[in-house]
């Protein structure tokens, strides 16, 4: 019989299988070395010794280096793309807040992890697997914010003052200004707090 676990809920849920447990404990373990030596100081085998495992059994799960980044990338951008997604559904009708809130997601994922996140930005010039996933992730992002900027009012369009083209340009320029802010251990809370200035009046939801 299957082991279960249960969900913040109270649901009743798979428990992760022994596999999925070590995966993750190898995925925590890099995100550790991402922090305290960047990626150019992470190899496989500081991996492996952190994660208390030998570099044949981390072999078994990840086939490089590279591909132990790609996995930490991918499991920020399914949270990250998830939770600005959800934002319109949890704030229905309330366009603003919805920006608002997805705004302090992305803040409180920079905070926790701001080391896989700059990673992403700068390995996806050379490393194809992560740029897909961070491109894929920027444009997924800009999609669900021109949703909500469709409903608070804004054109629906790909012109230059359409919700589309504004809905890319401020998801580059919010990871820069986060990316940029954690480069330099500045307060995130103050960027977020600039650019819900930025992304209401672009939009103009600060006009009641």
């Amino acid at each position: 019989m299957a082991p279960y676990a249960y969900d913040e809920h109270g649901r009743r849920v798979m428990a992760p299988s022994k596999g999925e447990q070590r995966e993750k404990a190898i995925l925590d373990q890099a995100e550790r070395q991402l922090v305290e030596a960047g990626p150019d100081g992470m190899t496989v085998e500081s991996i492996a010794n952190a994660a208390g495992i030998t570099r044949g059994a981390l072999y078994f799960y990840f086939r490089s280096k590279n591909d132990v980044l790609a996995a930490l990338v991918q499991r920020i951008v399914v949270e990250l793309t998830g939770a600005v997604a959800s934002r319109e559904k949890a704030v229905p009708g309330q366009p603003r807040d919805a920006l608002m809130s997805a705004i302090e997601l992305t803040e409180d994922l920079w905070s926790r992890h701001g080391a896989v996140m700059r990673a992403a930005v700068d390995l996806s010039p050379s490393v194809p697997v992560i740029a897909e996933l961070w491109n894929g992730a920027r444009n997924e992002i800009a999609e669900s914010v021109r949703l909500i900027a469709v409903h608070g009012g804004a054109p629906d369009g790909t012109g230059p003052d359409g919700a589309a083209t504004l809905s890319r340009i401020l998801v580059g320029a919010t990871e820069r200004a986060f990316y940029e802010a954690s480069v330099r251990g500045a307060p995130l809370s103050d960027v977020a707090r600039a650019l819900e200035t930025v992304w209401t009046r672009t939009l103009r939801l600060d006009i009641e």
